[in-house]
């Protein structure tokens, strides 16, 4: 891997991790288009650990009061740490349902409906829903002490479709959170934490691949390491964008972005074996 290439993968990994456009899906094409694969998951996991560096320094304070609050409502039961206690828990749950989809259906999931083709079929459906959850469903004022276990329960199963390359981590916690009637900054702030978790249990899933030398023997020390330092720094960045975005503008945007880059994939790269990546 060349110092070009880990630059650019690491941008595309880190702008694209919290936005409603699918990482996977992007790695995938620009691996495509670089025509470089890796073995493994390992540089995957390399590059989603940047992001999730990122997302515990943007929330670290929200992480300290979650953490704290937890475990003071377990001793003293004191109502002021409810909320915290009870948002822990539904991260946790979401976590499991999550984790254990990964665990039966993820092999699967990546040999099967990795191609091009279903790529493009996943970005559309993410831009589909994307304009759902903008146009017809109104927005929904329940915040974190408003979220019940249900709550959890269907973001989990919305998180775990976003297994499918095209289908967006973040896109699906937060159309499913939008859609059980949660704010719309609750349902991000959900959606990022949730993804601190996942990350990491994800990691150590994979830690095989990232322990066993052969990424390393691909592509470089060096390349690896811009390529998770690019993917740390364009991460906060794209979480500090996309909350601010939210504030003043509307997710069609995405989904019309989805809809364009969904019919690249189909007329340009329909053809290409998906065994290669």
């Amino acid at each position: 891997m060349t110092l070009i290439e880990a630059l650019v993968l690491g941008l595309v990994q880190g702008l694209t991790e919290f936005l409603p456009i699918s990482s996977s899906a992007h790695l995938v094409i620009t691996q495509m288009l670089f025509n470089i694969s890796f073995p493994g998951f390992g540089f995957e996991i390399l590059l989603h650990l940047g992001s999730v560096l990122a997302v515990i320094i943007y929330y670290r304070k929200d992480l300290i009061e979650l953490i704290i609050g937890f475990f003071s409502y377990i001793k003293n039961r004191s109502e002021e740490n409810k909320t915290n206690f009870w948002f822990s828990i539904y991260i946790l749950v979401a976590t499991i349902i999550t984790g254990v989809s990964g665990i039966l259906f993820e092999d699967y999931i990546s040999t099967a409906l990795k191609g091009p083709t279903m790529i493009a079929i996943s970005l559309t459906i993410t831009g589909i829903f994307l304009i759902i959850i903008e146009r017809a469903v109104r927005t929904g004022g329940r915040t974190e002490k408003d979220m019940t276990l249900f709550d959890s329960v269907i973001i989990g199963i919305g998180q775990s479709l976003a297994l499918i390359p095209g289908l967006s981590r973040s896109g699906t916690t937060l159309v499913v959170g939008m859609f059980a009637g949660l704010t719309k900054e609750t349902a991000v702030r959900y959606s990022f934490l949730l993804s601190i978790p996942v990350i990491l249990g994800s990691t150590v899933l994979a830690i095989k691949d990232l322990l066993n030398g052969e990424l390393l023997a691909v592509a470089g020390a060096f390349p690896l390491i811009v390529a998770f330092i690019v993917t740390f720094i364009s991460s906060l960045l794209g979480i500090v964008w996309f909350i601010n975005f939210l504030k003043k503008s509307k997710l069609i945007y995405f989904a019309i972005y989805c809809f364009v880059l969904a019919l690249f994939v189909f007329i340009f790269l329909g053809d290409v074996d998906p065994d290669l990546f």
